[in-house]
C-alpha cells in the first residue's frame, strides 16, 4: 500500500510539472499506467523511485524534444544517442542490470500501447460502420 501512495504521488508530480498545457485525460492516464508498470516491473524501492522517476523525466523530455524533421536514419542515432547519455546515469541508480531491463520494458510497453490503440481504433471504426445512419431514420 505504502508504494501505491508513492506512485500516485509520483504520478501527481508529473501531472503539475507537465510542460505541454494541452496535456489530455488519456495522456495523464497512459503515464500513470507506465509508471505503475515500469515501477512494478523494475521493482523499484522508495529510495530508487524517488531518484529514478525525476532522471527519467529529464530523459523523457529529451526523447520529446528530438526533432521531427529529422531523416528517419537521424532521428534514431539521436534517440540512441540520448539512451546511451542516460545508460549510465540509471545504471547508478538501477544497477547495469535493471537498467538494460527498463529500456527492454520501456519498448514492450510502448508496443503494448500501439497494439492497444490499433485495436481500439480498429473496434472504434467497426462501431461506427455498424451504426445506422439516423438521418436517414
Amino acid at each position: 500500500m505504502k508504494h501505491f501512495f508513492l506512485y500516485i504521488f509520483l504520478f501527481l508530480g508529473f501531472a503539475a510539472h507537465a510542460q505541454q498545457p494541452e496535456n489530455s485525460n488519456k495522456e495523464q492516464k497512459i503515464q500513470a499506467l507506465y509508471i505503475a508498470y515500469m515501477s512494478k516491473e523494475l521493482k523499484l524501492s522508495e529510495d530508487e523511485a524517488q531518484k529514478f522517476w525525476p532522471l527519467h523525466s529529464e530523459f523523457d523530455n529529451e526523447l520529446r524534444g528530438v526533432s521531427t524533421n529529422l531523416s528517419v536514419l537521424e532521428r534514431q542515432q539521436t534517440v540512441l544517442n540520448i539512451k546511451k547519455k542516460y545508460q549510465d546515469r540509471f545504471s547508478r541508480v538501477l544497477g547495469t542490470g535493471r537498467t538494460n531491463e527498463f529500456f527492454l520494458k520501456d519498448g514492450e510497453f510502448r508496443a503494448k500501447l500501439v497494439e492497444r490503440l490499433k485495436a481500439m481504433r480498429q473496434q472504434n471504426q467497426q462501431n461506427m460502420r455498424q451504426k445506422p445512419n439516423r438521418r436517414n431514420n
